[in-house]
């Protein structure tokens, strides 16, 4: 069955992330199951503002890049083989028990390395609600880096050749593209059920924020390694 797809790009300059997800919403976007983002405060508060029923995915290749500039290079493969075990455990409970390990064994050295690991942690792990099949495509923000590459590497052939109207034929076209190659990730009707599993899930805690916090009905919280564990 074919399912459409809303697919976005903005040339102005001055538009913000907000305004953007609400053009698209406009165009009948609902709630996604998962947004990917990097740690720009803006993209996630906008993520967390337009889309409260959504989960929200820290960029794992983002992260990895901040670590390994903050751990000093001789401790590195040993601090980027236990995180990795924790990004890739097969729960979030189970990467939370992992994450703790973590803590305490480098609590002190590198300490600036630790804090970056715990900071938005949940947000680091959210694509472990998913498909196991599905994590490693929804991690990172790698296809739309590549997206991205794809236009640098055009423009820089012919830079004089291009204008607003081509440079938006050219990234849609690439946007295409990319979709394209992620039909060929197959759902099983069991994965269709576990993502319906996930979304009333996410429901449900939308609505126990909004019941429990007025303040919290649009913005859900950006928090640690929680103290208790929960799947």
């Amino acid at each position: 069955m074919r399912r459409e797809r809303a697919t976005g790009s903005s040339a102005a300059p001055n538009e913000t992330v907000s305004a953007f997800f609400q053009d698209m919403r406009g165009r009948g976007l609902g709630d996604p199951a998962l947004v990917v983002s990097d740690g720009a405060p803006g993209v996630i508060k906008a993520i967390e503002t337009c889309f409260p029923r959504s989960a929200r995915q820290r960029c794992l290749a983002h992260r990895m890049r901040n670590l390994a500039a903050k751990v000093p290079e001789d401790l590195w493969p040993e601090v980027k083989a236990r995180v990795q075990a924790v990004y890739q455990a097969p729960s979030r409970a189970i990467a939370r028990d992992l994450a703790k390990g973590v803590v305490e064994d480098f609590g002190r050295d590198p300490p600036s390395a630790v804090a970056c690991f715990e900071d938005d942690f949940e947000a680091c792990i959210a694509h472990l609600r998913m498909p196991v099949t599905h994590r490693r495509a929804i991690r990172t923000t790698n296809l739309l880096e590549r997206l991205f590459v794809e236009e640098r590497r055009r423009l820089k052939i012919i830079p004089n050749a291009f204008g607003e109207r081509p440079v938006l034929k050219l990234m849609f076209g690439a946007m295409t593209r990319a979709a394209e190659r992620w039909r060929s990730i197959r759902f099983t009707e069991f994965e269709r059920r576990q993502i319906e599993a996930v979304r009333h899930e996410l429901d449900a805690e939308y609505e126990a924020a909004d019941t429990n916090s007025p303040a919290s009905r649009q913005v859900r919280p950006v928090t640690g390694i929680p103290s208790s564990s929960r799947t």
